[in-house]
This record gives C-alpha cells, structure tokens and sequence, in this order.
C-alpha cells in the first residue's frame, strides 16, 4: 500500500481529565497537568427534546466530538460523510439489555432495542444535524482508531470530499468489564480533508509499519493509550498539539502498525 495522503480541518476530543481539544492540547503539550477525572460532556442540544432524553453516554460522546471537530473547522456538519468507529458501541445499554434478560421479566425496551445496533451513533447525528452523506460505522477490537482513520482516509482521498471520522468508546460495568477493561469513556473527532483549505492545521501522510507504536512519555497518558481503544490516538494527537514536523505509530493489526508522517 502507498501512502495516503490527507488533511486535517478539526480536531474533537472529550476524554478523562480532557473536556475538549483546547483543554486537551495544553495537557498534551505539558502546559497543564494530566489529571484523571471522569470525563464532562455538553448535553445534546441539537437533538430534538425527546431523542434527547433517550441518550447515553455513547451518543454525547460521538456527539460532543464530532460537532467539536466540525466547529474547529467551520464545516457545515450537515454536508460531511462520516465514519463511526467504536469498539463497542453503548456499553451500558448492553449491560442492560443483558440484565434484563437474566430477569424473570425479559421485556426489553424498544428504546434501548434500537439504541443496541452499533450505527445507533450514525442515525442520531442524521437527526441532529439534518445530514443526508453517506456514513459508515464499524468496529475492530483494539484496533478500532486505526481502521476508522484509514477508512475515513480512503474515503476521503476516493471521493475528493472531507470525511468526519468520529471514533468513541465507553466502559463496561461488571461483569463485563472483567472481560473487556475499558476504565473510561472516550471519543476523538477528526476532519480529514483531500484538499489543503484555509482550516487545515496539518497533513499526515499514512502507511503500514512494521515498528512498534509510539507510547506516550506521562505514565497515565501511556495508561489510558493502552486500555482504551480510541486512546490509541493519543500520540497522533500529541504530535498535532505541539505542531511541526514529526512522525508517530499508532496500533492497528501489530503487524502492520500505522505510521504516520504530520507535517504543518
């Protein structure tokens, strides 16, 4: 595979202790201090009243980061294709649903039914913003970031139009997070553009690699890339804080890893 060439417009993040990209790029950067804190989301204003009492954590999370990458880019979050990328969608709706059908009443509630299907996130932001591009949602273990950035990339590059890649997770609670340790919630937004415009902040020109991925120098931050699916970001979104030139590997398959080259 040759390298894939894209541009970046927006940047969303909301995380532990990283309530948005302006907050985020001074802890990334060393300006202020990593501090672990459960992460704070802005409520869904966009959804009309009653899709907005339906939501969890899932949906503000996607939400919160991709209206954050669309506003830090001035794009009209109505025209953009987007891809969705989640390990596992709404976990605590999943415990749920599996709680209720351990019970002597297995009737499962119709709202949290269809807020089960793993493209949930992609029809709520079709209600939020009125947009009818084309999305996609997946999903790839461990992998997860990687293979929305490449798939957000590919579509990017395929079609000449920029891409919204929204790549979110949450933490199940027990029993299941003694299978799937996922401690925090969190989500990253990226506006991937073909063409180079008066927002793009960077470039990144990406390919396989056979190197190991980039960890992050703070302890908790390395923590966190490690435990959390769409934390794998951290060192790319490092590298995009402090700005300049430089390159970082981000987990995919292990063999090949994704190497990344930013420049400003």
């Amino acid at each position: 595979m040759s390298a894939l060439r894209v541009h970046v417009d927006g940047i969303g993040l909301f995380g532990p202790g990283m309530a948005g990209w302006t907050l985020a790029r001074e802890v990334l950067t060393g300006q202020a201090p990593f501090e672990l804190a459960t992460v704070q989301l802005p409520p869904v204003n966009a959804l009309p009243p009653a899709e907005r009492r339906r939501v969890g954590v899932a949906i503000k999370l996607a939400m919160a980061t991709g209206f954050e990458a669309a506003r830090h880019a001035g794009a009209d979050a109505a025209q953009l294709n987007t891809v969705f990328s989640s390990t596992g969608g709404d976990c605590d709706n999943c415990h749920n649903i599996l709680e209720t059908l351990a019970s002597s009443d297995r009737a499962v509630s119709p709202t949290r039914f269809h807020n089960s299907v793993h493209n949930a996130p992609a029809g709520y932001w079709s209600i939020a913003t009125g947009c009818m591009a084309a999305s996609t949602s997946l999903c790839a273990f461990d992998a997860t970031f990687a293979a929305g950035l490449l798939e957000a990339t590919v579509q990017a590059v395929s079609t000449g139009q920029p891409c919204l890649l929204i790549a979110f997770d949450t933490a199940y609670p027990e029993p299941l997070y003694a299978l799937r340790q996922i401690p925090y919630a969190m989500g990253v937004g990226l506006l991937l553009n073909p063409h180079k415009t008066a927002a793009s902040c960077a470039s990144l020109s990406i390919e396989p690699s056979s190197a190991v991925a980039t960890p992050m120098d703070d302890p908790a931050l390395e923590d966190l890339r490690q435990r959390i699916p769409a934390a794998r970001s951290l060192p790319l979104l490092q590298r995009l804080a402090r700005g300049g030139t430089g390159s970082v590997v981000i987990d995919y398959l292990g063999a090949p890893n994704l190497a990344i080259e930013v420049t400003p």
